[in-house]
């Protein structure tokens, strides 16, 4: 298959299943986390959407709470479903960090 053909079958996807295929994709970058960053002194220095103040951890209590990836999309107009996927693979790679920043934010 051609990258030609393949960008033809990607466009035809429903917008969750393009979601699906980033998150896919974003997985086979390994650990890479392109599009995470970690900063001293931005946002408590946990791991964030690179060049925003959108923690991870709290698109992941979003997600806990109910919210869906189109929900969030909408509500942090400022990242892409690329970004949210990256989020993702990160929080799943780094779950017991992203637990952890959850009950400790709870608590405060």
């Amino acid at each position: 298959m051609t990258l030609r053909e393949l960008e033809n079958q990607l466009l035809a996807l429903s917008p969750s299943e393009k979601l699906q295929a980033i998150q896919l994709l974003a997985q086979s970058l390994g650990s890479s986390w392109q599009g995470i960053e970690k900063t001293p002194g931005v946002c408590g220095g946990e791991a964030r959407i690179a060049n925003t103040r959108i923690p991870v951890w709290v698109l992941v209590e979003a997600h806990h709470l109910g919210y869906s990836d189109a929900d969030l999309l909408t509500n942090y107009p400022n990242i892409s479903a690329t970004d949210l996927a990256n989020a993702w693979v990160y929080a799943k790679a780094h779950s017991d960090e992203i637990e952890l920043v959850i009950e400790r934010n709870q608590v405060a």
